[in-house]
């Protein structure tokens, strides 16, 4: 009896094994759905105005009075800010009392040469002495103008970035002057998408300020020269006037390439090179298909599956064509 019961419980899990290992797979099924079915270019990009321009001081030298006027609209040409011009107007201090000097002593021997007292090569000297240093005095009066930050345009003062007490360093931007209407999002471009990229196309926005707004822009232009360090191209992309979006703010940008309505789409995870699995008669078949459109969760397909497929997703990596398969129940 003990030898019968043992081989009796061998038998029943082999059998038990058998059908463990040996029955289908359970899988997951979905169906193709209808919808529509973008093609876009992804950017990203920061909000600016359409007219704007950097003030920067071209001389290093010590912040003496700034204007304060930040969000304020100034004129072509009003001060925005001083510079510590002692040391310059000395200068052209010194340069005129010289001046004075060599034009009383050109005065002096015009009246000798009048007599024939003195020569003529010693009052074109002075003449020489005379009009160089009125040319000195031109570029010293020009170089005064250095020290006071104007203005470029008409516009507002978007940013200050200049105290007083400070030093002015040469290239450094202390003021942003423009218009804060019209604006743009100035965009990079990866260079294999340019090609795709027109004036005119649709742009779809996001923006952290404003998650839960949709956001729109056009294509204005596209600049001819990309930047071979970075691989992009510089896209500028039109705001409507009533645009929340505030200067300087980031956003994401998806430039619309290509619109397909009514596209039959499935999910992006039941791919593999343009080949999914579907069930038929209880096994899974591969199918090749013709794509489309591809988004981050969605594929558009164009031709090899039927609208009624039920197809395998995500893809069964390790599932083989013709295979048996049980369809999980929804």
């Amino acid at each position: 009896m003990r030898l019968l019961l043992i081989a009796a419980a061998a038998v029943a899990a082999a059998a038990a094994g058998y059908w463990y290992y040996g029955r289908p797979p359970v899988v997951t099924t979905k169906e193709p759905t209808r919808g529509e079915a973008a093609e876009i270019v992804f950017a990203s990009g920061t909000v600016e105005p359409r007219t704007w321009a950097k003030v920067t001081s071209l001389v290093r030298e010590r912040i003496t009075e700034v204007c304060n006027c930040e969000g304020e609209r100034v004129a072509k040409g009003a001060v925005l800010a001083r510079l510590d011009a002692s040391e310059a107007e000395a200068a052209l201090s010194e340069l005129k009392a010289r001046y004075k000097l060599a034009a009383d002593e050109r005065d002096r021997l015009k009246v000798l040469v009048a007599r024939n007292v003195s020569n003529l090569t010693a009052l074109e000297r002075a003449n020489s002495e005379v009009i160089q240093v009125e040319a000195l005095i031109a570029g010293q009066t020009a170089r005064l103008e250095n020290y006071a930050l104007r203005a470029p345009d008409d516009g507002m003062v978007l940013r200050q970035d200049a105290e007083v007490g400070e030093i002015a360093e040469p290239g450094t931007v202390l003021f942003w002057v423009g218009r804060a209407t019209p604006r743009l999002v100035i965009a990079e471009v990866n260079e294999e998408d340019i090609p795709r990229v027109k004036p005119g196309q649709r742009v779809l926005l996001r923006s952290d300020a404003f998650p839960e707004r949709a956001l729109e822009a056009k294509v204005d232009s596209i600049t001819p020269k990309g930047d071979p360090v970075t691989r992009t191209y510089r896209v500028r992309l039109s705001l409507p006037d009533d645009t929340p979006l505030l200067i300087g703010m980031s956003v994401d940008a998806n430039i619309v390439i290509r619109v397909a309505q009514d596209a039959l789409l499935v999910p992006a995870l039941a791919l593999r090179d343009a080949k999914l699995f579907v069930v038929e008669d209880g096994r899974a078949r591969m199918k090749t298909v013709e794509t489309g459109i591809r988004g981050t969760s969605q594929v558009e397909i164009l031709s090899g599956l039927a609208d009624d497929a039920r197809l395998l997703s995500p893809y069964p990596e390790t599932l083989e064509d013709g295979a048996p398969v049980a369809v999980k129940a929804d």
